[in-house]
Protein backbone atom coordinates (compact mmCIF):
# COMPACT_ATOMS: atom_id res chain seq x y z
CA UNK A 1 0.00 0.00 0.00
CA UNK A 2 1.36 3.39 -1.02
CA UNK A 3 2.09 5.70 1.87
CA UNK A 4 0.44 9.12 1.89
CA UNK A 5 2.66 12.08 2.71
CA UNK A 6 1.71 15.34 4.40
CA UNK A 7 1.86 17.13 1.04
CA UNK A 8 -0.49 14.62 -0.58
CA UNK A 9 -2.93 14.89 2.33
CA UNK A 10 -2.96 18.69 2.16
CA UNK A 11 -3.43 18.71 -1.62
CA UNK A 12 -6.46 16.43 -1.15
CA UNK A 13 -7.83 18.77 1.52
CA UNK A 14 -7.40 21.66 -0.88
CA UNK A 15 -8.79 20.02 -4.02
CA UNK A 16 -11.42 17.58 -2.78
CA UNK A 17 -12.56 18.91 0.60
CA UNK A 18 -11.85 22.59 -0.15
CA UNK A 19 -10.83 22.81 3.51
CA UNK A 20 -7.64 24.80 2.95
CA UNK A 21 -6.45 27.41 0.50
CA UNK A 22 -3.22 26.96 -1.46
CA UNK A 23 -1.61 29.53 0.85
CA UNK A 24 -2.56 27.63 4.02
CA UNK A 25 -1.37 24.36 2.47
CA UNK A 26 2.04 25.86 1.74
CA UNK A 27 2.16 27.51 5.16
CA UNK A 28 1.53 24.20 6.95
CA UNK A 29 4.19 22.50 4.83
CA UNK A 30 6.66 25.23 5.83
CA UNK A 31 5.83 24.82 9.53
CA UNK A 32 6.25 21.06 9.13
CA UNK A 33 9.70 21.52 7.60
CA UNK A 34 10.67 23.74 10.52
CA UNK A 35 9.46 21.03 12.92
CA UNK A 36 11.71 18.53 11.14
CA UNK A 37 14.68 20.83 11.78
CA UNK A 38 13.69 21.17 15.45
CA UNK A 39 13.27 17.39 15.73
CA UNK A 40 16.80 16.97 14.37
CA UNK A 41 18.21 19.46 16.91
CA UNK A 42 16.32 17.80 19.77
CA UNK A 43 17.56 14.39 18.62
CA UNK A 44 21.20 15.52 18.70
CA UNK A 45 20.88 16.68 22.31
CA UNK A 46 24.25 17.07 24.02
CA UNK A 47 26.02 16.05 20.79
CA UNK A 48 24.71 19.25 19.20
CA UNK A 49 25.55 21.46 22.17
CA UNK A 50 21.92 22.51 22.55
CA UNK A 51 21.22 21.41 26.11
CA UNK A 52 21.21 23.75 29.11
CA UNK A 53 19.97 27.28 29.78
CA UNK A 54 20.91 30.75 28.62
CA UNK A 55 21.43 33.83 30.78
CA UNK A 56 18.13 35.28 29.60
CA UNK A 57 14.40 35.19 30.30
CA UNK A 58 11.47 35.23 27.91
CA UNK A 59 8.51 37.60 28.13
CA UNK A 60 6.90 35.20 30.61
CA UNK A 61 9.81 35.67 33.05
CA UNK A 62 10.99 32.10 32.45
CA UNK A 63 14.66 31.21 32.02
CA UNK A 64 15.22 30.36 28.38
CA UNK A 65 16.73 27.07 27.33
CA UNK A 66 19.12 27.01 24.38
CA UNK A 67 16.61 24.88 22.46
CA UNK A 68 13.82 27.38 23.19
CA UNK A 69 15.71 30.14 21.42
CA UNK A 70 16.96 27.90 18.61
CA UNK A 71 13.44 26.55 17.92
CA UNK A 72 12.02 30.07 17.88
CA UNK A 73 14.65 31.17 15.35
CA UNK A 74 14.03 28.12 13.16
CA UNK A 75 10.30 28.86 12.97
CA UNK A 76 10.79 32.57 12.30
CA UNK A 77 13.38 32.08 9.57
CA UNK A 78 11.44 29.28 7.87
CA UNK A 79 8.18 31.22 7.70
CA UNK A 80 9.03 34.86 7.10
CA UNK A 81 9.98 34.68 3.42
CA UNK A 82 7.29 32.41 1.95
CA UNK A 83 4.72 35.09 1.18
CA UNK A 84 1.87 33.40 3.08
CA UNK A 85 2.01 35.40 6.30
CA UNK A 86 1.23 38.93 7.39
CA UNK A 87 2.90 38.46 10.80
CA UNK A 88 3.85 35.93 13.48
CA UNK A 89 3.67 35.80 17.26
CA UNK A 90 5.59 33.52 19.61
CA UNK A 91 5.38 32.66 23.27
CA UNK A 92 9.09 33.50 23.45
CA UNK A 93 8.72 37.08 22.15
CA UNK A 94 7.14 40.09 23.83
CA UNK A 95 5.31 41.34 20.78
CA UNK A 96 4.48 40.32 17.22
CA UNK A 97 7.04 39.68 14.48
CA UNK A 98 6.14 41.53 11.28
CA UNK A 99 7.24 40.12 7.94
CA UNK A 100 10.30 42.09 6.78
CA UNK A 101 9.61 44.54 3.95
CA UNK A 102 11.96 42.70 1.59
CA UNK A 103 9.55 39.73 1.53
CA UNK A 104 6.01 39.48 0.09
CA UNK A 105 3.18 39.40 2.62
CA UNK A 106 0.18 37.09 2.80
CA UNK A 107 -3.14 37.20 4.60
CA UNK A 108 -2.52 34.74 7.45
CA UNK A 109 -1.19 34.99 10.99
CA UNK A 110 0.93 32.29 12.65
CA UNK A 111 1.20 31.81 16.41
CA UNK A 112 3.43 29.24 18.06
CA UNK A 113 4.98 27.86 21.19
CA UNK A 114 8.33 26.87 19.67
CA UNK A 115 9.25 24.30 22.31
CA UNK A 116 6.62 23.25 24.82
CA UNK A 117 7.76 21.37 27.92
CA UNK A 118 11.21 22.94 28.09
CA UNK A 119 11.71 21.79 31.69
CA UNK A 120 12.01 18.29 30.24
CA UNK A 121 14.67 19.09 27.62
CA UNK A 122 17.69 18.14 29.67
CA UNK A 123 16.16 14.92 31.04
CA UNK A 124 15.27 13.46 27.61
CA UNK A 125 11.48 13.45 28.04
CA UNK A 126 9.10 14.15 25.12
CA UNK A 127 8.66 17.82 24.24
CA UNK A 128 7.03 19.52 21.27
CA UNK A 129 5.97 22.49 19.13
CA UNK A 130 2.42 23.91 19.06
CA UNK A 131 1.09 26.18 16.31
CA UNK A 132 -2.09 28.00 15.31
CA UNK A 133 -3.13 29.69 12.05
CA UNK A 134 -5.55 32.62 11.84
CA UNK A 135 -6.69 34.77 8.94
CA UNK A 136 -5.76 38.41 9.23
CA UNK A 137 -8.76 40.76 9.48
CA UNK A 138 -10.04 42.00 6.14
CA UNK A 139 -9.24 45.60 7.06
CA UNK A 140 -5.55 44.70 7.63
CA UNK A 141 -4.78 44.75 3.91
CA UNK A 142 -2.37 47.53 3.03
CA UNK A 143 -1.38 48.41 6.60
CA UNK A 144 0.96 47.09 9.28
CA UNK A 145 -0.40 44.24 11.36
CA UNK A 146 -1.05 45.14 14.99
CA UNK A 147 -1.29 42.95 18.07
CA UNK A 148 -5.04 43.48 18.11
CA UNK A 149 -5.29 41.66 14.75
CA UNK A 150 -4.22 38.44 16.50
CA UNK A 151 -6.83 38.76 19.25
CA UNK A 152 -9.43 36.48 17.72
CA UNK A 153 -11.29 33.72 19.59
CA UNK A 154 -10.07 30.18 19.00
CA UNK A 155 -13.15 29.31 16.96
CA UNK A 156 -11.67 31.50 14.19
CA UNK A 157 -8.62 29.26 13.74
CA UNK A 158 -7.99 28.07 10.20
CA UNK A 159 -5.64 25.27 11.24
CA UNK A 160 -3.75 24.08 14.31
CA UNK A 161 -1.33 21.35 15.19
CA UNK A 162 1.56 20.17 17.24
CA UNK A 163 4.75 18.19 16.74
CA UNK A 164 5.85 15.84 19.51
CA UNK A 165 9.53 14.91 19.65
CA UNK A 166 9.69 11.52 21.34
CA UNK A 167 10.80 7.99 20.42
CA UNK A 168 9.06 8.85 17.14
CA UNK A 169 8.56 12.39 15.94
CA UNK A 170 4.89 12.99 15.08
CA UNK A 171 2.94 15.88 13.60
CA UNK A 172 -0.74 16.04 14.61
CA UNK A 173 -2.89 18.38 12.55
CA UNK A 174 -6.39 19.70 12.00
CA UNK A 175 -7.68 21.94 9.22
CA UNK A 176 -11.24 21.67 10.53
CA UNK A 177 -12.02 18.27 8.99
CA UNK A 178 -10.99 16.01 11.87
CA UNK A 179 -7.54 15.20 13.22
CA UNK A 180 -4.76 13.28 11.49
CA UNK A 181 -1.29 12.23 12.60
CA UNK A 182 1.94 11.96 10.60
CA UNK A 183 5.11 10.18 11.66
CA UNK A 184 8.51 11.45 10.54
CA UNK A 185 10.37 8.92 8.39
CA UNK A 186 13.83 9.98 9.48
CA UNK A 187 15.60 8.16 6.62
CA UNK A 188 13.44 9.76 3.92
CA UNK A 189 12.87 13.05 5.75
CA UNK A 190 9.14 12.81 5.05
CA UNK A 191 6.03 13.21 7.21
CA UNK A 192 3.95 10.08 6.50
CA UNK A 193 0.25 9.73 7.34
CA UNK A 194 0.00 7.01 10.03
CA UNK A 195 -3.10 8.04 12.03
CA UNK A 196 -5.99 8.79 9.67
CA UNK A 197 -8.79 9.58 12.10
CA UNK A 198 -7.67 10.42 15.61
CA UNK A 199 -10.65 10.22 17.94
CA UNK A 200 -10.77 10.74 21.70
CA UNK A 201 -12.99 8.23 23.54
CA UNK A 202 -15.87 9.97 25.34
CA UNK A 203 -15.27 8.00 28.55
CA UNK A 204 -12.03 7.77 30.48
CA UNK A 205 -10.61 6.68 33.83
CA UNK A 206 -7.32 8.54 33.53
CA UNK A 207 -6.50 12.10 34.57
CA UNK A 208 -3.41 14.29 34.23
CA UNK A 209 -2.82 17.04 36.76
CA UNK A 210 0.00 18.37 38.94
CA UNK A 211 -1.11 17.13 42.36
CA UNK A 212 1.50 19.23 44.17
CA UNK A 213 -0.71 22.28 43.54
CA UNK A 214 -3.81 20.78 45.16
CA UNK A 215 -3.79 23.15 48.14
CA UNK A 216 -4.14 26.10 45.74
CA UNK A 217 -6.98 24.76 43.56
CA UNK A 218 -10.51 26.08 43.40
CA UNK A 219 -12.98 23.97 45.36
CA UNK A 220 -14.68 22.32 42.32
CA UNK A 221 -11.33 20.96 41.11
CA UNK A 222 -10.48 19.65 44.59
CA UNK A 223 -13.87 17.93 44.83
CA UNK A 224 -13.51 16.33 41.40
CA UNK A 225 -10.00 15.00 42.05
CA UNK A 226 -11.03 13.71 45.50
CA UNK A 227 -13.92 11.85 43.86
CA UNK A 228 -11.49 10.37 41.31
CA UNK A 229 -9.15 9.25 44.10
CA UNK A 230 -12.05 7.61 45.93
CA UNK A 231 -12.12 5.04 43.13
CA UNK A 232 -14.81 2.45 42.54
CA UNK A 233 -16.25 2.92 46.04
CA UNK A 234 -16.62 6.69 45.51
CA UNK A 235 -19.35 8.70 43.76
CA UNK A 236 -17.83 8.21 40.29
CA UNK A 237 -17.89 4.43 40.63
CA UNK A 238 -14.59 3.62 38.93
CA UNK A 239 -10.88 3.48 39.63
CA UNK A 240 -8.76 6.19 38.01
CA UNK A 241 -5.09 6.29 37.01
CA UNK A 242 -3.07 9.52 37.17
CA UNK A 243 -0.48 10.61 34.62
CA UNK A 244 1.57 13.83 34.55
CA UNK A 245 4.50 14.49 32.20
CA UNK A 246 4.72 18.30 32.68
CA UNK A 247 4.87 18.73 28.90
CA UNK A 248 1.47 19.76 27.54
CA UNK A 249 2.25 18.31 24.11
CA UNK A 250 3.13 14.91 25.57
CA UNK A 251 0.14 14.87 27.95
CA UNK A 252 -2.31 15.93 25.23
CA UNK A 253 -0.82 13.48 22.74
CA UNK A 254 -1.52 10.64 25.14
CA UNK A 255 -5.13 11.83 25.40
CA UNK A 256 -5.42 12.13 21.60
CA UNK A 257 -4.18 8.54 21.35
CA UNK A 258 -6.14 6.77 24.11
CA UNK A 259 -8.34 9.27 25.94
CA UNK A 260 -8.10 10.96 29.32
CA UNK A 261 -8.51 14.39 30.84
CA UNK A 262 -5.76 17.02 31.14
CA UNK A 263 -6.13 19.74 33.76
CA UNK A 264 -4.04 22.83 34.40
CA UNK A 265 -6.70 24.79 36.31
CA UNK A 266 -6.79 28.27 37.75
CA UNK A 267 -5.68 28.46 41.36
CA UNK A 268 -5.39 30.84 44.31
CA UNK A 269 -1.78 31.91 43.76
CA UNK A 270 -1.23 35.39 42.30
CA UNK A 271 0.49 33.76 39.32
CA UNK A 272 -2.36 31.33 38.73
CA UNK A 273 -5.59 33.25 39.33
CA UNK A 274 -6.24 33.54 35.61
CA UNK A 275 -4.55 30.23 34.82
CA UNK A 276 -1.01 29.32 33.79
CA UNK A 277 -1.18 28.21 30.17
CA UNK A 278 -1.23 30.73 27.32
CA UNK A 279 -4.53 31.08 25.52
CA UNK A 280 -3.12 31.99 22.10
CA UNK A 281 -0.14 29.63 21.91
CA UNK A 282 -1.30 26.57 23.86
CA UNK A 283 -4.95 26.50 24.93
CA UNK A 284 -6.57 27.57 21.64
CA UNK A 285 -4.68 25.27 19.24
CA UNK A 286 -4.93 22.28 21.60
CA UNK A 287 -8.64 22.91 22.19
CA UNK A 288 -9.27 23.07 18.43
CA UNK A 289 -7.51 19.72 17.99
CA UNK A 290 -9.30 18.12 20.94
CA UNK A 291 -12.75 19.26 19.78
CA UNK A 292 -12.04 18.10 16.23
CA UNK A 293 -11.20 14.68 17.71
CA UNK A 294 -14.54 14.53 19.54
CA UNK A 295 -13.35 15.84 22.91
CA UNK A 296 -14.13 19.02 24.84
CA UNK A 297 -12.15 21.93 26.30
CA UNK A 298 -13.12 24.49 28.96
CA UNK A 299 -11.55 26.84 31.47
CA UNK A 300 -14.02 25.50 34.02
CA UNK A 301 -16.79 27.93 33.12
CA UNK A 302 -16.43 28.75 29.42
CA UNK A 303 -15.63 26.82 26.25
CA UNK A 304 -12.02 27.80 25.55
CA UNK A 305 -12.63 28.39 21.83
CA UNK A 306 -15.27 31.01 22.71
CA UNK A 307 -12.99 33.13 24.92
CA UNK A 308 -12.31 36.58 23.46
CA UNK A 309 -8.59 37.22 24.00
CA UNK A 310 -7.42 40.46 25.56
CA UNK A 311 -3.68 40.13 24.97
CA UNK A 312 -1.09 38.08 23.11
CA UNK A 313 0.19 36.47 26.30
CA UNK A 314 -3.11 36.04 28.13
CA UNK A 315 -3.23 33.06 30.48
CA UNK A 316 -6.15 30.75 31.06
CA UNK A 317 -7.14 27.67 33.04
CA UNK A 318 -7.34 24.55 30.88
CA UNK A 319 -9.44 21.41 31.27
CA UNK A 320 -9.60 19.28 28.12
CA UNK A 321 -9.92 15.72 26.86
CA UNK A 322 -12.60 13.02 26.91
CA UNK A 323 -15.95 14.77 26.47
CA UNK A 324 -17.97 13.17 29.26
CA UNK A 325 -15.26 13.75 31.86
CA UNK A 326 -14.70 17.39 30.86
CA UNK A 327 -18.45 18.00 31.06
CA UNK A 328 -18.46 16.37 34.50
CA UNK A 329 -15.83 18.84 35.71
CA UNK A 330 -17.95 21.65 34.26
CA UNK A 331 -20.90 20.48 36.37
CA UNK A 332 -18.72 20.60 39.50
CA UNK A 333 -18.03 24.27 38.70
CA UNK A 334 -21.70 25.03 38.10
CA UNK A 335 -22.65 23.46 41.42
CA UNK A 336 -20.00 25.37 43.37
Amino acid sequence: MKRKTLTQYLVEQQRMEQAVSAEVRLLIETVARACKAIAHAVGKGALGGVLGSLDSENVQGEVQKKLDVLSNEILLEANEWGGHLAAMASEEMETLHRIPNRYPKGEYLLLFDPLDGSSNIDVNVSIGTIFSVLQAPADAAGRDIEESDFLQPGNKQVAAGYAVYGPQSMLVLTVGTGVVGFTLDREMGTWVLTHEDMTIPEETSEFAINMSNMRHWEEPVKLYINDCLAGSTGPLGKDYNMRWIASMVADVHRIMTRGGIFMYPRDARPSGRKGKLRLMYEANPMSFLVEQAGGAATDGDTRILDINPEGLHQRVGVILGSKNEVERVGRYHLED
